[in-house]
């Protein structure tokens, strides 16, 4: 089922299918804390199996609270949710195992070396065998680019490393779903790009990766998938490329004719058509820029400048939650 805008499609129903293929639902999901405040408020993920979900907002709109909901690590005050097509509440114990994450930042051991610490964690996992533990382990460090500090004590690790020291950590063993919390905060931009390369891989690989982030490069890089939050509601979702074709682009002729050129904008059925200082602008809809010029030039008017103006993803997300985004990254 296609996701659609939050604001106008109701989630699709178990009945009709739409559960099949969701590798993350919620439905109501709402905590409120004590004193009244309401940190999430009744979100709806739809989160398809294989996608590579990017979750945004602006730091404050509820996206790690709402993680640690879905994780199990605090309790929801209101709603339900399931991971890979399983009830939480009735099969935790059994689908957590499947579900690899960092949250929040990692933490380890100082003392240890990275690789001492992924051990330790690993002899926790009653579900996994032991005597497959070293490769696993150095598989993980391998995947992150550690493998050469494997035995370097943790507390020596840069902020950089100990992230990616998190992410090694989450994938000792296959999982089918990965959440993600800030993946790259702290690293490199060398960093940065391994750890974008390796969502992308796992992507490609079918695991699902749910990525919380505010860096919009991050999500327009790797993700295919968006759901936006802002003040603790989901004000959007769906695919990354249903979000830009609803964007309205412009087009703008700089002429000296420009009641002409308004003219033919309103003749090839445009909407907003105006003059502006030095020519005319309109959304561009349906029609093909192609199309608009061609339709200028057979008008007689002469073109100085044509220019089709598409909204950058900041200004999107800046039109949905009316703050705005770290674009860096």
């Amino acid at each position: 089922m296609t996701l659609t805008e939050t604001r106008t499609a109701a989630p699709p129903s178990v009945e009709e299918g739409g559960a099949a293929g969701l590798a993350i639902e919620s439905d109501g999901l709402t905590k409120r804390f004590r004193g009244g405040q309401v940190a999430v408020d009744q979100v709806a993920l739809r989160v398809p199996v294989g996608a590579v979900y990017g979750f945004l907002g602006p730091n404050g709109s509820g996206k790690t609270t709402t993680i640690r909901m879905l994780l199990g690590l605090i309790f929801p005050t209101a709603g339900t949710h399931g991971l890979l097509g399983e009830s939480f509440v009735e099969n935790a114990a059994r689908v957590l195992p499947r579900v690899g994450s960092l949250v929040e930042g990692p933490a380890f051991h100082p003392y240890l070396s990275g690789s001492a610490n992924l051990a330790r964690l690993d002899a926790a996992d009653r579900t996994v065998d032991p005597r497959t533990a070293a490769p696993r382990i150095n598989s993980a460090l391998e995947r992150v680019g550690l493998s050469a500090a494997a035995g370097k004590r943790y507390r020596n690790y840069s902020l950089g490393m100990r992230q990616r020291l998190g992410i090694a950590a989450a994938l000792l063993r296959p999982r089918d779903l990965l959440v993600l919390d800030e993946p790259t905060n702290g690293l490199d931009p060398q960093g940065t790009r391994e750890v974008r390369h390796l969502i992308r891989q796992l992507g490609d690989e079918g695991v699902t990766v749910f990525v919380s982030s505010h860096l919009l490069s991050e999500v327009e890089q790797v993700c295919s998938h968006v759901g936006v939050m802002s003040v603790g509601r989901m004000v959007w979702q769906g695919p990354l490329a249903a979000l830009a074709a609803e964007q309205q682009v412009r087009v703008h002729v700089s002429t000296g004719s420009p009641a002409e050129a308004v003219r033919v904008f309103t003749t090839l059925g445009l909407e907003r058509v105006s003059t502006v200082d030095g020519g005319a602008e309109a959304v561009l809809g349906s029609a093909q820029p192609e199309q608009v010029v061609e339709a200028l030039v057979a008008a007689g008017v002469g073109v100085r400048e044509f220019t089709v103006q598409r909204p950058s993803l900041e200004d999107v997300f800046v039109g949905l939650t009316g703050e705005g985004f770290d674009v860096s990254g």
